[in-house]
């Protein structure tokens, strides 16, 4: 086992593939994938599982991991110490649900931040992407929405995958809608008042049920629906069809403007 290998390990699991890993660590495919099984034999154990949708850790591959990591950040500060190395850039991922309050958290993250150099990464995603991106690694935290519908099964999940979920705050339900919006004047609105316009909602895939909804109340009827796959999609429906999405109300106008508005449901 060497420190190439462990750095190849850790370079595939954030890349999320060993086609990309061997394209940024400037190696062909193939010496990655036999680097990649002769530490397997050595150690006797499967690091990644590969399917035709590619590939994600195992269990013992998730633990290796985690060592993988602390020894490599430890011989980076020994290198640092005592042979002059600059240290490497800060990294941090973040995986979310669709929530605006996430990207202006972010925002104040790095202003906070006293660096030379980083390499954060945000995504923006569905909801078991995130749930896999925080159990692969790929992601230090991952943000998203439970509710007392949703959380028997998500809590489930997580549980399987060995992820606790920690409260960020409870929120009451709002819609977001044009400021021009015909019901943007009133102080709150009712589902009955929003009847008649399309209600927008982030596509969740194969995952696309209920319980894997970003939306607050996702088992309402609605006369007419629109899922889309990004927040920028949905922003520019809200103003151009008079759609809204019903959400946490957390809205930030630096950040996204004065088009858009929250009012209580």
């Amino acid at each position: 086992m060497t420190l190439q290998q462990l750095r190849y390990i850790i370079k595939i699991v954030e890349c999320g593939s060993i086609t990309e890993a061997a394209k940024q660590l400037f190696i062909s495919q193939p010496s990655l994938s036999n680097a990649v099984k002769e530490l397997e034999t050595e150690l006797g154990i499967e690091i990644f599982y590969r399917t035709t949708k590619g590939i994600s850790l195992s269990i013992d591959g998730t633990e290796f991991l985690s060592y993988a990591r602390q020894v490599i950040e430890q011989t980076e500060l020994l290198e640092q110490r005592y042979l002059g190395k600059k240290p490497s850039k800060q990294l941090c991922s973040v995986s979310t649900q669709h929530y605006a309050f996430a990207v202006n958290a972010f925002v104040n993250l790095l202003k906070a931040l006293d660096v030379d150099e980083y390499k954060f990464t945000l995504r923006e995603t569905r909801t078991y992407e995130i749930i896999e991106d925080v159990k692969n690694l790929r992601s230090e935290i991952g943000i998203i929405y439970l509710s007392d519908f949703n959380k028997q099964v998500l809590n489930k999940l997580l549980k399987e995958n060995h992820l606790i979920f920690n409260p960020l705050f409870e929120a009451a339900p709002h819609v977001f809608i044009s400021s021009v919006h015909p019901l943007a004047k009133k102080k709150s609105v009712t589902l009955e008042d929003l009847d008649d316009f399309p209600f927008l909602a982030f596509e969740q895939g194969e995952y696309n049920s209920f319980y894997f909804s970003e939306e607050i109340l996702s088992t309402a009827p609605h006369k007419k629906t629109i899922h889309v796959s990004d927040r920028a999609t949905l922003f520019n429906l809200l103003i151009g069809l008079n759609g809204y999405t019903i959400c946490t109300g957390v809205l930030n106008s630096d950040l996204n403007g004065e088009n858009i508005i929250s009012v209580p449901l």
